[in-house]
């Protein structure tokens, strides 16, 4: 793999909770909502250990393998043009995301652009909730 080894640990406070989260996080129908930076290709209809999908940064693939989800958390291996892994945790009121791995793509830039995204899809989600 070319590149260089990048690592990035961020944590926001949001106005959302851990319910909201996850679903954004974890529904693959969700998740194109908010990363809509990126082309998909054949997304599975939910994320379990083992699932495979591949998505695009412009004409760069990167493939993510589902190595761990659970009510708090989920943690996905990178390869293609990103090698190493991606890393969500949550609760009520906060997001992490771990991100580290060998590529020539700007991963810190990118990070922060999804949570930034990330950030305003759940709290969007969750002020619709409220007003139901």
């Amino acid at each position: 793999m070319f590149g260089q080894f990048q690592q990035s640990n961020i944590r926001f406070e949001v106005k959302a909770s851990g319910k909201t989260i996850r679903a954004s996080l974890t529904q693959p129908h969700q998740l194109k909502k908010w990363l809509w930076m990126q082309r998909w290709e054949e997304l599975p209809t939910e994320l379990i250990v083992g699932e495979e999908f591949t998505t695009y940064l412009g004409t760069i693939p990167v493939t993510h393998r589902v190595d761990a989800v659970n009510d708090h958390g989920v943690r996905f291996l990178l390869s293609k043009g990103i090698d190493g892994f991606h890393e969500w945790s949550w609760d009520d009121g906060w997001i992490q995301s771990r991100l580290e791995g060998v590529s020539l793509l700007p991963l810190n830039l990118g990070q922060t652009v999804g949570l930034l995204s990330l950030r305003y899809f759940v709290e969007s989600q969750e002020a619709e909730a409220q007003a139901e």
